[in-house]
């Protein structure tokens, strides 16, 4: 039996003789791999001035930075911490480099953190109307089925703006996120340190 010709386009054969595409995706990995190695630092160094959670176990487990090329087809970095999985119980924040999308950091909590710690998310939310950040506003995860996506499209995540403080109750998990955009690389570090701030602000500086 033939068969048929496997042929590349016109773009597919420029590509393919042309290392150097290839050369600077590699290096702009390594360098986001660097600054998640910086960005580990900095959340280490707000958690240690924070004698409230200096000391949770949770804190305790090392930061762990993993990467990967296929994130719905695209390259992926990304950093844990804290970082606590079980079957049942997690609480982690995960910052999350996407290939030609954005760069996004999420508070996950499901079990016993989740229930620990819903009363004060609940709050944070009720306080600040939904919304307290309006160039980068935290969304909700409002997909009860794979908490493990990190695309911010209608059917994963909502605004929080958009989202009751007494509907948090009724989630299997809790998920939140905020992103920035690629474009705005310069921020990021800025982004992301304030950011894990809010994070332990909104857990109301409560260990479990």
């Amino acid at each position: 039996m033939s068969k048929a010709k496997v042929r590349l386009s016109a773009k597919e054969q420029e590509l393919v003789v042309n290392a150097d595409w290839i050369l600077t995706k590699n290096a702009i990995i390594q360098k986001v791999n660097a600054f998640f190695g910086e960005v580990c630092e900095t959340y280490q160094g707000l958690v240690a001035a924070n004698p409230a959670l200096a000391n949770d176990p949770a804190f305790a487990i090392g930061p762990k930075i993993s990467k990967g090329d296929q994130y719905e087809g695209l390259p992926w970095v990304m950093l844990d911490y804290p970082r606590v999985f079980s079957v049942k119980d997690v609480f982690a924040v995960r910052t999350f480099f996407w290939w030609g999308n954005q760069m996004s950091i999420t508070l996950q909590l499901q079990g016993k953190y989740q229930q620990f710690y819903s009363n004060a998310i609940q709050q944070y939310f009720f306080l600040r109307a939904g919304n307290p950040h309006a160039q980068y506003p935290w969304y909700v995860c409002i997909n009860p089925e794979d908490p493990w996506q990190h695309h911010f499209r209608e059917d994963n995540y909502v605004p929080a703006a958009q989202f009751p403080p007494a509907a948090f109750a009724q989630l299997p998990f809790i998920k939140l996120a905020k992103k920035i955009p690629l474009e705005e690389w310069d921020d990021m570090e800025f982004f992301l340190q304030e950011t894990f701030k809010d994070i332990l602000l909104l857990l109301g500086n409560q260990t479990l």
